[in-house]
């Protein structure tokens, strides 16, 4: 008598590179940092005067790989079960984006959303919801593009149930008519530990966007800095690192990229911008270095660039690609903006007027964030003078704010006029 053959499942294998950029947005002190490190064991706010405010000023990154209990059917970032202690299955592996909430940090905010791919909105629990930088970064992701939204109701160990229960129905209301409108709303408390296991489920069956690997590389550079110590011996000196995330495209190690629009230089009393070319020495995928990186998760480009020229972020809002193929860099733009009905970001609601010429306004456009002043106005199309140039194509969104009572307050998105 033959055996039959036995059926074997087949486990799905971790990837070495991020499936997703997972974003964190919402009001200033809901709970994204706090709610990163659980997720991820990562505590983002490093900077000095972070952890001096208690709030995210710089854009702020972890990995996390999140695993599954077919036996329990238990998300977890554990590998072991917590329920069982059996074994578990790979799931999902995810690179976080943690962006400031506090209202003076929109651009920064802006330029984190650029790399995301999907998004998490925290709103407090004992909080009145909306709150103005809730409906502010629900209207920017939106505006960008960002179409797959979590919603986390946070601290719920903060209230009772009939609070919880009226917070709940004040995010129903807020998000009725939005993009975030069928959203999974989670109650969460991060540090009981309640419900954590259900947000990592939700991460996981969120959809991989579809990523076009046969076009030119084109990568976001949303951090670049200096990993050499002080003191540090001459021979031991490694280039600067480049960091963000790959939209299209491959990159290798021993590729030759240019970074557009380039630095700063400054000659014969004037500014100047210039496209600077390099090579990829390594690339790094959290911690591991890797021959090459495709779209997904954030990444880190080891080059041969002077450090001097990339400590402290000075290179955020470059795009990254083989030498000769990237999009233009203009020094003036013709937008086609479309405004929004109402000032975001304020407590009362105000008009947008319309646009005037001669006035500054901030632009946000991939990871790059300028001032342009109208020079012209014409039938929906502003001519406007950039103060730092920025590299983009005829595909990308520009997100539009303006000066209201000494913040920068998003009113709008415009695309380039060709």
């Amino acid at each position: 008598m033959e055996k039959k053959a036995s059926k074997t499942e087949t486990k799905t294998e971790e990837p070495i590179q991020p499936q997703i950029n997972l974003g964190f947005v919402g009001h200033v002190d809901s709970g994204k940092t706090s709610l990163l490190e659980k997720l991820s064991g990562v505590w983002a706010d490093t900077h000095s005067e972070e952890i001096k405010r208690g709030i995210t000023i710089r854009l702020g990154y972890a990995d996390a790989t999140f695993y599954k209990c077919k036996k329990c059917n238990l998300f977890t970032r554990d590998k072991k079960c917590p329920n069982c202690k059996g074994e578990v299955e790979f799931a999902r592996k995810v690179s976080f984006v943690d962006a400031p909430g506090h209202e003076t940090l929109m651009a920064t905010m802006l330029s984190g959303a650029a790399i995301m791919d999907a998004a998490i909105l925290l709103i407090a629990a004992d909080e009145e919801c909306p709150q103005p930088q809730t409906k502010e970064h629900l209207i920017a992701i939106s505006l960008i593009g960002i179409k797959n939204i979590i919603i986390i109701q946070n601290k719920i160990d903060l209230v009772d149930k009939e609070q919880a229960i009226k917070n709940y129905n004040q995010i129903k209301e807020f998000i009725k008519g939005t993009i975030a409108e069928k959203a999974e709303i989670i109650p969460v408390s991060v540090k009981h530990n309640i419900n954590i296991n259900k947000a990592i489920e939700s991460i996981c069956n969120l959809p991989v966007p579809t990523r076009d690997t046969k076009k030119e590389p084109l990568m976001l550079v949303a951090r670049s800095f200096d990993v050499n110590k002080p003191g540090m011996d001459l021979n031991k000196l490694v280039g600067g690192v480049l960091g963000g995330a790959l939209k299209q495209g491959i990159l290798k190690v021993g590729d030759k990229i240019e970074l557009r629009p380039g630095i700063k230089i400054e000659e014969h009393n004037k500014t100047n911008w210039k496209i600077i070319q390099t090579e990829i020495l390594d690339l790094k995928t959290g911690s591991k270095s890797v021959k090459e990186v495709i779209p997904g998760g954030s990444i880190g480009i080891l080059t041969s660039l002077d450090p001097s020229i990339v400590k402290s972020d000075t290179l955020v809002g470059n795009i990254v690609g083989h030498v000769g193929k990237l999009p233009d860099v203009f020094n003036k733009i013709d937008l086609e903006i479309k405004l929004l009905e109402k000032v975001v970001g304020e407590k009362e609601d105000i008009k947008v007027d319309p646009l005037r010429k001669g006035e500054a306004l901030m632009i946000n456009v991939n990871s790059a964030i300028t001032l342009g002043i109208i020079t012209e106005l014409a039938k929906g199309k502003a001519h406007l003078e950039l103060k730092r140039p920025i590299c983009a194509g005829k595909e990308d969104r520009f997100a539009v704010s303006r000066m209201i009572n000494n913040r920068w307050r998003l009113i709008g998105y415009g695309v380039l006029k060709q």
